[in-house]
């Protein structure tokens, strides 16, 4: 009787150390893996000296989120010229390169955007022209490319003129009674409204609705979920992400975003199957972005799935609104804070307007001195001020130090405007550096707001910087 009451309990230790030698067995396998790689990353970086890292965490808890973070890169760059590693987690390096000769080494090639940090968008905006590589991305920027010519942007002044006299009625009546507001959120709110109405066709009367806008709040949510999860090593794992408390809200900002895009197209598509049915001529003053992808096909006549659909409405309706708002709401401080240049412009778009309400496409290049104050704006305030990308061969540098394949690369797009050895004074608001000798004096890679090179999304067609409203 002995020897069977026992026998249940000696299975169970059994089972119990089974269990506990597969999970030493997996962390293991885990921790070589990291050491693997850590060394490779070590190798890798061996020509480029850096800011010590902690052998775990490596430089994340360098960067507090408080503030100041970009102030930490100038000072490594002045510590380290031209480039230097960045350690996130254990095995995760980044060569963070901030001189424009390394950037323009970088951006002349076709290399893919990093597999890394950009799949995190991927849960959100889909396998899009922002994260999506090789001929796929080739395939869709071709098809898409028709979305962006002059003939198709030239109706989008009067539309984006229409949005933003919106949101200068309501400035007004904070302007009366002396009360301060978030200048962020209202531009957003005009940017979105201006997307929704070019790219869509769809007046979404986000500005004039009470309350907060569901899509903008999520959109906010979701940069801030992505920027946490590259940040905290743990979360770049799928399985731990999802179970974590922010990977719960980064899925229901997610279906939040998600829905507002499938409603868009729903009601596109809906109207679109109305005019065939009945047979009815399309009589729209201006292609919409939304038509282009609807209607798009290849050399074999085959479009874009519904997923690639939604991926890239998606993309546009979140980098359409989003960078935007911010380099638009920098220029607004940068113009306050300097009100000897903002009233040069005041005077300029005055002298422009000549008693109208509005501009035209064709006062967009009489304004010069406005446009290189929002230029300066761009080079102290860029929207986005970092990108980076994969190697997928080794990449030599001008003074001869090499990465190997597979290392990656951030280019600090914040690093290069604010390189000394590049701009004089670079902290001082100076609109006169984007005078065309001044201009003609610089590497065209010292000012790269929206990147550059055939990976350059920006570079669809769009109008030249001199251009912009």
């Amino acid at each position: 009787m002995q020897l069977y009451s026992s026998l249940p309990l000696s299975l169970e230790s059994l089972s119990v150390n089974h269990v506990f030698a597969l999970a030493l067995l997996v962390c293991s396998a885990i921790v070589v893996k990291l050491l693997v790689m850590r060394r490779r990353g070590i190798r890798s970086m061996e020509a480029f000296p850096g800011p010590p890292a902690h052998w775990l965490i490596g430089h994340v808890k360098e960067f507090r989120q408080d503030g100041h973070d970009l102030e930490k890169i100038m000072k490594w760059s002045g510590q380290y010229p031209f480039a230097f590693p960045l350690w996130f987690g254990p095995s995760l390096s980044i060569l963070n390169i901030h001189h424009p000769s390394y950037v323009k080494t970088l951006l002349t090639t076709t290399e893919p955007k990093d597999d890394y940090a950009y799949k995190f968008f991927i849960p959100w905006l889909g396998d899009g022209l922002l994260v999506s590589t090789g001929q796929k991305w080739f395939r869709h920027r071709r098809l898409l490319t028709p979305g962006f010519h002059y003939d198709v942007l030239k109706p989008y002044v009067k539309l984006v003129s229409d949005s933003t006299k919106v949101m200068l009625d309501k400035w007004e009546v904070y302007g009366k009674s002396g009360e301060s507001f978030e200048l962020f959120k209202h531009v957003s709110l005009m940017t979105l409204d201006s997307i929704m109405k070019c790219a869509f066709s769809c007046n979404s009367n986000c500005q004039t609705d009470s309350g907060t806008n569901p899509y903008i709040q999520a959109v906010y949510d979701l940069c801030h979920l992505v920027n946490v999860r590259f940040r905290v090593f743990p979360y770049h794992s799928k399985a731990i992400f999802h179970l974590s408390p922010h990977g719960y809200k980064f899925r229901k900002a997610a279906r939040i975003a998600h829905n507002h895009t499938a409603e868009v197209i729903r009601k596109r598509k809906e109207v679109l199957k109305i005019e065939e049915e009945q047979g009815i001529v399309k009589n729209k003053r201006y292609l919409d972005f939304l038509d282009i992808l609807l209607s798009a096909r290849d050399e074999h006549q085959q479009g874009l799935s519904d997923e690639d659909i939604r991926a890239e409405v998606d993309t546009f309706m979140f980098e359409g609104h989003d960078t935007t708002a911010s380099g638009i709401s920098w220029i607004f401080y940068n113009l306050a804070c300097n009100p000897e240049h903002q009233e040069k412009c005041r005077e300029e778009i005055l002298q422009v307007l000549d008693g109208k309400d509005t501009v035209d496409w064709e006062d967009l290049n009489k304004i010069p001195y406005t446009t290189m104050c929002i230029k300066e704006s761009l080079r102290l305030c860029p929207p986005v001020p970092g990108i980076s990308r994969k190697l997928t061969k080794p990449l030599t540098f001008f003074d001869g130090r090499t990465v190997p394949e597979g290392c990656t690369i951030g280019v600090s797009i914040y690093g290069i405007h604010m390189n000394a050895s590049v701009w004089e004074n670079p902290y001082l608001f100076d609109p006169l550096r984007f005078l065309p000798e001044n201009v003609a004096e610089r590497s065209p890679h010292a000012f790269v707001p929206f990147s550059a090179g055939p990976r350059c999304e920006a570079r669809l067609e769009r109008p030249p910087v001199n251009q912009l409203t």
